[in-house]
């Protein structure tokens, strides 16, 4: 099925978004936009992971025969990655080297990579947003051994741009991403679910699947997670990020006022809440 084409305020986006699904962890700061939007408009926010990360144990590591010191250079996608490799790092009992190369996808991944290392600008290479950001900065350096870790579940870009422009290359895997079990949602509904994985909509069938849309509005992160959407049969009501809303609460807030009004959630009764 395609993206949703009602109009405005219209089928199924008459019904005001009153309560949001997010599949990722609470914030662990009570400043967060998602905080802001379920008090501005008077809507219930709830956290709950639909995916699981499980280590890969070292001795299974091990296994994969990869000699982390042969390289000269480490691409990291995600926070997940960062902390399992440095956490096989350590049960190795290996020190990275001063002059190792680090690659990150984001400045939030690069920022987290602080955690375990001092950065050092000589070292340090940050992409946008995506992989690809980061091609035009890696063709720069070929004379290195590159190490990408990463789970069992990943996409096929960063291998298949590697491989096609001939680097020195090699994949680990580091830990497995799994579907939670979500089986006390079973009797709880959401006006609006937020995915950010295509494993994520995976994990939703694998526990629910004889799962119907009906009202509920479906919000995606990235092309893939949308893409995954309407491979599962459901429609797309919101996708993020956008050109007028780069972060999924931009993108919710957006979809809000263009359904229900500019003026939604302004009105307050008397007593400070937020009128009907």
């Amino acid at each position: 099925m395609a993206e949703s084409t009602d109009k405005p305020g219209t089928g199924r986006h008459a019904k005001r978004i009153s309560s949001i699904l997010v599949t990722q962890p609470k914030p662990a700061s009570d400043v967060s936009p998602y905080f802001a939007i379920a008090e501005k408009y008077g809507i219930k926010v709830d956290f709950r992971e639909f995916i699981q990360v499980d280590p890969v144990a070292y001795k299974d590591f091990r296994k994969e025969k990869v000699n982390i010191a042969e390289h000269t250079a480490v691409i990291f996608t995600s926070r997940n990655a960062v902390d399992h490799f440095f956490r096989i790092c350590q049960e190795a009992k290996l020190e990275m080297p001063a002059e190792m190369k680090y690659f990150c996808i984001s400045e939030q991944t690069a920022n987290y990579l602080q955690k375990y290392i001092v950065l050092r600008k000589r070292k340090l290479f940050v992409g946008q947003r995506t992989a690809a950001d980061l091609f035009d900065v890696i063709k720069k350096h070929k004379g290195e051994k590159f190490l990408y870790p990463c789970s069992d579940i990943r996409k096929d870009d960063i291998p298949e741009f590697m491989r096609a422009n001939n680097f020195k290359f090699t994949e680990a895997v580091i830990y497995h991403t799994v579907a939670s079990d979500l089986s006390d949602l079973s009797d709880v509904k959401y006006d609006c679910i937020a995915f950010f994985s295509p494993s994520g909509i995976s994990s939703l069938f694998i526990n629910f699947p004889g799962f119907e849309q009906n009202g509920t509005r479906i919000a995606a992160f990235g092309p893939t997670t949308a893409k995954a959407v309407l491979d599962a049969g459901l429609e797309l009501d919101i996708e993020a990020p956008q050109p007028n809303a780069p972060s999924m609460t931009g993108a919710i807030e957006a979809y809000i006022r263009l359904h229900h009004g500019p003026d939604v959630g302004k009105e307050k009764s008397k007593s400070g809440k937020q009128s009907a």
